[in-house]
Parts: C-alpha cells; structure tokens; sequence
C-alpha cells in the first residue's frame, strides 16, 4: 500500500489502541502520548504488521515476544520514568519498549541476551532515530558500570529478584520493576531504594512474560 496511506492507517490503529489502553485503567498521560507516538509495527516482524496494533505479544524470533501494549504501559506506568532520568532496560527484545521510554525523555540502556535479537533491535531503533546504549550481556547482572540508576524495567520473569539489579538502583528513590514467579504466573513487583539497605517492596497483578534466563 502507499507509505502515505499506510502512515495514516497506523497512526489511527495507534490511537484506537490508545482509547483502548485507557478504558483497561491506564491513565498515566504521558504513557499514552508515548504509546501513540512509537510505531510499533515497526518492531513486529513482517509477517505481523496487520496485526501489530492488537492488544496482544506477537513473536519476534528466539522464543521471544514483543510485550503485549497493555503490559508495556503498565509497567511504564509503574515505573514513571521522567525527563532525563537514566532507565536500564533488561531484555531489549524488539526495542519496541526502550522506544516507549526514549518518547518519554529518558536516558535509555538497555541489555539483551540475544545477539540476533539485539542487532535487530539496534537497527530498528536507529532508523527511528531513538538513541539507546545497548550491551549484549546477562540481564540479570544488569550493567554495573553505568550505575546507578533512577529506574531499572525488567521485560522477562524472573524466579527471584536479582540482587545486582537491586544494587544498582539509586538509594534515593530508584525503582525497579520487576515481573516475579514460576512460568505463566508472573507477579508484578515494584520495588523502591529508599537508601542504601532500604527498600519498599510492593507486589501487583500477574502477568505472562517469557522467562528472564541467565547465563549458566
């Protein structure tokens, strides 16, 4: 189809989604402009682009998928990420969700276990024109050498919380969230530094994520 049209197309599939979001219970303002700016068919393999504006994760190769909308903001809208604030990503995945967090003016890196994954990735994100620093590492360990962080988003379930991402959220108030629990049961866990060895621990609904593995 012509791009013109195509563009007008996403973009009214983008605010149907918006609508959609908002009548599920999301009311962070700024989530949503965030939501309607990115192009997620951008991030969706070819295959999926028809669908790419359905409240729903498609697949993006790896066994991984690209988070449903409605997850990617609530957990943006847990973490409220402001202006400036520097944000790790742990599972870059398709960067559908480190765009989200660029729209909203954050300071984004973000790490990812798949290389494949993670090259796709930074070319998408690159073509968009979002500026993400990217590592390809185990998430679970985060990335220790650009620490300390205002907010840490973690896009797999993780059996426990790692102690590294706890270590490296910012003792003033660094936020980490964090789907927890066995496959399938997936408890959303926000978790807030207060200072040095203080943290305020709140858990919320339960998701489906793929798992967060680390390396053996």
């Amino acid at each position: 189809m012509p791009a013109s049209y195509a563009d007008r197309l996403y973009r009214t599939r983008r605010r149907a989604l918006v609508d959609h979001l908002r009548e599920r219970g999301i009311s962070n303002e700024r989530v949503l402009n965030a939501i309607e700016a990115v192009p997620r068919h951008a991030f969706v393999e070819p295959a999926f682009q028809e669908r790419a504006y359905e409240d729903e994760a498609l697949p993006i190769g790896r066994s991984q998928t690209i988070s449903q909308p409605f997850t990617v903001a609530y957990q943006t809208s847990l973490l409220d990420p402001q202006p400036g604030e520097r944000i790790l990503e742990v599972g870059t995945g398709s960067g559908y969700q480190a765009a989200v967090l660029c729209e909203m003016e954050a300071q984004v890196f973000s790490v990812e276990r798949h290389k494949a994954l993670l090259e796709r990735a930074k070319r998408t994100l690159k073509q968009l024109s979002y500026r993400v620093r990217t590592r390809h590492n185990d998430g679970t360990q985060g990335w220790p050498g650009l620490a300390p962080y205002h907010g840490i988003l973690v896009t797999a379930g993780a059996q426990e919380v790692p102690q590294p991402l706890l270590d490296q959220l910012r003792p003033d108030g660094g936020r980490l969230i964090i789907p927890v629990g066995p496959e399938g049961e997936h408890v959303m866990h926000r978790i807030v530094r207060t200072d040095e060895d203080t943290y305020e621990h709140e858990t919320l609904g339960t998701f489906r994520f793929v798992p967060l593995v680390p390396e053996s």
